[in-house]
């Protein structure tokens, strides 16, 4: 007889034992231990990251120095909407989404950095 005619047979379970069933709860928690994992590792930390980059949008000001997604530098000159013009030199301007602003840095927050790091240097 072939081998694969004898297969069958072999994995079939003998006529007297029960195959063992698992609780119905227990089967899923491998699942939501990964679900738990990913919300905690992935999901979390970019809605953080997320929630902070939309506060720093919303914060841009007249004067604050910034640096676009594109690499450009220069000086906020004017705020409207979603639209902000940026001083790049003395006298270019250039207009951009404030999506397209990548990192903000106001010269009075960088002021206060600094002190808060000396103050815990010194403790």
């Amino acid at each position: 007889m072939n081998i694969f005619m004898k297969l069958p047979l072999l994995l079939a379970a003998p006529e007297g034992a029960t195959s063992a069933q698992g609780g119905g709860l227990m089967a899923f928690a491998p699942l939501l231990i990964m679900i738990l994992i990913f919300y905690f590792l992935i999901m979390r930390p970019q809605s953080k990251k997320q929630k902070e980059t939309k506060a720093m949008l919303a914060a841009v000001k007249k004067g604050d120095k910034i640096t676009t997604i594109g690499g450009i530098r220069g000086t906020v000159d004017n705020v409207k909407d979603d639209i902000v013009t940026v001083r790049v030199d003395g006298t270019t301007k250039i207009d951009f989404l404030k999506s397209a602003i990548s990192t903000v840095s106001n010269p009075s927050t960088e002021a206060e950095n600094k002190d808060k790091k000396e103050v815990k240097e010194e403790k």
